[in-house]
């Protein structure tokens, strides 16, 4: 049922953002260099539904996440910051995110095959193999401990820290924030078709919770409560290909076939099926040190633009909005580095 509820999910995912081409860097590029903020909009919507879905799931009991790995009571502050820079860059050198690059592969792009196939082998190497022993002793290593509180929810942080039941009005605090700031542009309000892909992609979201949370109760077996990410689950989907020790595909595994499978239908749909490939060896080598860095920088930010900026949003974990400060930061420097030939940082232009 695990891999089958991420299967149903990832058709619709895929296919929604094939549709109607929801890519955060696309969103971030044009909000920066067009002063166009349709697409990021959408994005935050997407954030905002997913929010308000899943918080109204765990007020209502209907769910339990206090076990969600995005909720871990300790904030790995290097890992997030360090990560989000590492991913950012990434995102820019290979024209797209990891949830993009799956999408692009369902429409044919081998470019993508190959980004995939890299940002899975760094997931592994950086959860569970070389990197991963660095990993655990010079980042997991000085995670910084919260007090007394549960979870990294900031909204049971400040009940904790208060001593005031403050989880409900945090909770409409950033849901307010977040659909104030989308509605506020009057041509966005008249905007079906952005209205629709944010609404579908942050229920996407919010479903993962909930398929999860439950089958967690259901299942004779361990469950990883989670949502939708797109770092380690490539990882997992190789593994389970090529090993028959990789243990049988979770939910992360059947939502990126999902995604490949509904953006695949998308595109044949809308007859939008291209084979494209890299150009020459010097493209080929900044996809796949894109990818390395989207892979690695993923698993020490404990996720993706949509892992951290949707799902890890919608628990209101405290590791959210500094992973998404630190993606796109990451990504206008690896942007400055493709259009001026250095990162932001060395460039004398500045």
């Amino acid at each position: 049922m695990l891999p089958v509820a991420g299967l149903l999910c990832g058709l619709v995912l895929g296919a929604v953002a094939r549709w109607n081409h929801f890519c955060t860097l696309a969103a971030l590029e044009r909000h920066w260099f067009a002063n166009d903020s349709t697409t990021l909009r959408t994005w935050v919507l997407a954030a905002a539904v997913a929010l308000t879905g899943t918080q109204v799931l765990v007020l209502s009991g209907t769910i339990d996440l206090h076990n969600a790995f995005l909720l871990t009571p300790r904030l790995n502050l290097i890992g997030s910051i360090l990560g989000g820079l590492m991913f950012g860059i990434g995102m820019a050198l290979t024209g797209t995110c990891a949830f993009g690059a799956l999408v692009r592969l369902g429409g044919g792009s081998l470019r993508s095959l190959i980004v995939v196939v890299a940002i899975a082998l760094a997931a592994l190497s950086t959860q569970r193999g070389l990197l991963g022993q660095w990993r655990q002793q010079f980042i997991d290593s000085l995670s910084i401990g919260l007090g007394d509180a549960r979870t990294q929810s900031i909204g049971e942080l400040a009940s904790s820290w208060t001593g005031i039941p403050l989880h409900v009005p945090v909770a409409l605090l950033f849901a307010a924030l977040l659909f104030g700031w989308v509605l506020s542009d009057t041509r966005y309000r008249h905007n079906l078709r952005a209205i629709i892909t944010g609404v579908l992609v942050g229920a996407c979201a919010t479903f993962g919770w909930w398929a999860t949370a439950t089958l967690s109760g259901k299942l004779f077996m361990p469950v990883q409560l989670e949502s939708a990410s797109f770092v380690m689950p490539p990882g997992d989907l190789l593994l389970s290909i090529i090993a028959v020790t990789g243990g049988f595909p979770d939910y992360g595994v059947g939502l990126v076939v999902g995604v490949v499978a509904g953006a695949a239908l998308a595109a044949r749909v809308h007859d939008d099926i291209r084979w494209e490939a890299c150009d020459d060896a010097r493209e080929l080598s900044r996809h796949l040190l894109g990818a390395f860095l989207m892979g690695s920088g993923g698993v020490l930010a404990a996720g993706c633009t949509i892992g951290q900026g949707v799902s890890a949003v919608s628990v209101m974990a405290l590791s959210a909005p500094i992973v998404f400060v630190s993606i796109c930061l990451g990504a206008r420097i690896g942007l400055i580095w493709l259009l001026e030939g250095a990162p932001a940082f060395l460039s004398r232009s500045g």
